[in-house]
């Protein structure tokens, strides 16, 4: 069976559930990263040096690197499934996984850390101004790709849309004005429809 490192809030850590979720597959979770400590332990080191989530282990294999992981499980049990499963349709869905990473994460981080994870009376508003601009411009290039197609891996879900769509849980449930985008909240509703990705993604923010 599937072990999972990581704690259910970690964004991280949801796009590894929301994979095996898809994918149908048996796991067990435990919880570590945040107030549950456990990765600076040394057996937990010992499999991630990085003292982050998630790590996944499996039948002698430890990966690491959420991306990675999900690559991994999808190549592995079905990228019929949640693929693409041809190469050229896989790299073009691949792409959006790193762009949310390189690109959109570090101005949405911003935002997300003051709305959620910083008290009320402490929160630097101007900064969440200016993360909710960059971030919307970085969607807007989601956006375009979206007006042609339903999913960011094409016509159907998969890799893709995994890192964008656990991001997309926060910047459209998050109070806080956002700039209309009539395909990415289209594509937001289809995965809300998903019962992985209610699953996995839809828990309280925190």
């Amino acid at each position: 069976m599937l072990k999972i490192w990581g704690r259910a809030n970690s964004a991280n850590v949801k796009k590894v559930l929301w994979t095996v979720e898809e994918l149908d597959l048996a796991y067990e979770r435990i919880d570590a990263g945040g107030a549950f400590g456990v990765v600076n332990e040394p057996a937990y080191r010992a499999l991630n040096p990085n003292g982050l989530v998630p790590t996944l282990e499996e039948d002698g294999l430890v990966l690491w690197e959420s991306n990675a992981i999900v690559r991994y499980l999808s190549a592995k049990y079905g990228p019929e499934k949640f693929g693409p499963a041809e190469l050229g349709a896989r790299a073009a869905a691949d792409k959006w996984m790193d762009w949310t990473i390189s690109t959109l994460n570090p101005v949405y981080r911003d935002v997300f850390w003051t709305m959620v994870r910083t008290p009320p009376e402490v929160r630097d508003m101007a900064k969440v101004g200016a993360g909710i601009a960059a971030t919307a411009k970085a969607l807007a290039i989601a956006e375009a790709t979206l007006e042609r197609q339903p999913y960011l891996s094409g016509e159907a879900c998969g890799i893709g849309d995994v890192p964008l769509g656990c991001i997309a849980y926060g910047w459209f449930e998050m109070a806080i004005e956002r700039p209309k985008m009539p395909a990415l909240e289209a594509w937001y509703h289809r995965l809300t429809e998903r019962p992985a990705y209610r699953n996995a993604v839809m828990i309280p923010l925190t």
